[in-house]
């Protein structure tokens, strides 16, 4: 019998303002977004009692805590993006590897993280 994998995904957003330094254009001009994000998470196991791989409410609260840093900031200022460009690519690997640690123990797997700064277009980060 296969044994089976179950994915959770949830949105949440942030608002803050960047520049991309080095673009060349408009964007690397002061400006801002409201970010969207969206994490996944998978696992193989369902607890026990609720059967449900990790409560929405626990994963989005964790996700919060994360995007609380970013959030109403200007993310050039961040130590994070001091070096590296605040780009969406970039600030996914970040929101992933902030992440990741504090999943540890819950029982799922942190598979990816998506940043959109439009309806559009996304930046997906993920490790193998």
């Amino acid at each position: 019998m296969p044994k089976g994998i179950w994915r959770l995904t949830v949105i949440e957003q942030f608002s803050a303002s960047h520049q991309l330094r080095g673009y060349g254009g408009a964007c690397e001009r002061l400006h801002g977004h409201n970010f969207g994000v969206e994490v996944e998470v998978e696992g193989d196991r369902l607890s026990e009692d609720l059967e449900i791989l990790i409560d929405f409410k626990e994963l989005k609260a964790l996700v919060r805590e994360v995007l609380a840093e970013l959030d109403h900031v200007h993310l050039n200022d961040l130590p994070a993006f001091t070096e590296h460009n605040p780009s969406s690519e970039n600030l996914a690997r970040h929101v992933f590897q902030t992440l990741a640690p504090r999943l540890s123990g819950k029982g799922v797997r942190l598979r990816q993280v998506a940043v959109s700064e439009k309806d559009t277009s996304r930046a997906v980060y993920l490790e193998a």
